[in-house]
């Protein structure tokens, strides 16, 4: 008997002599139905057309088998696994640290970076840290959060509002969506 396929492992889909049924529902090369065979029939079926069995769906009852060339499938599913990375963008959190007596300069210098990495598609946190005394006045720092949103609510929007964690108080701004 021909052997196929020996190089390539088939760790997900069991290919010819690796099927453990008894008789299965054969798909031909071209779609067409054969109907239930035993298994020897089957893999005889797929090695006279110089194919491969593969068992696509061991679930079914009986399991389905398609006679193709397993190959030219891992292949074509590499490629479609390679073109699907190469279009989903990775979106980054990049984060700014303001303090409770922030300059305006400093703030707009800040604000024009959170707007750049929101526009470059990048979520923003932006955070305050609260040192000694400063931790008596939450409310200054939920002031100048407000503020940093509304400077950058032409690039992003809140997707978190402003919160206290134990020291520092935290914002996530997440870049506005077009259509």
């Amino acid at each position: 008997m021909f052997w196929r396929c020996l190089t390539i492992s088939s760790k997900e889909l069991p290919i010819n002599e690796n099927i453990k049924f008894k008789e299965v529902r054969v798909i031909d090369s071209d779609g067409s139905q054969l109907g239930i065979l035993p298994i020897k029939d089957a893999i005889e079926a797929a090695y006279n057309k110089n194919l491969d069995l593969v068992n696509i769906a061991p679930n079914a009852q009986p399991p389905v088998c398609k006679i193709m060339d397993y190959g030219k499938y891992r292949f074509e599913q590499a490629k479609r696994e390679k073109e699907a990375r190469k279009n989903q963008k990775v979106i980054e959190v990049k984060e700014i640290r303001l303090g409770l007596g922030i300059d305006t300069h400093d703030f707009e210098t800040k604000g024009n970076h959170a707007k750049n990495f929101l526009k470059s598609g990048n979520k923003v946190k932006v955070s305050i840290r609260f040192r000694g005394r400063e931790l008596g006045h939450p409310e200054i720092g939920l002031e100048i959060m407000e503020r940093f949103a509304q400077y950058c609510s032409e690039a992003g929007s809140v997707e978190k509002a402003a919160k206290m964690e134990g020291r520092n108080m935290l914002m996530f701004l997440a870049p506005k969506t077009t259509k």
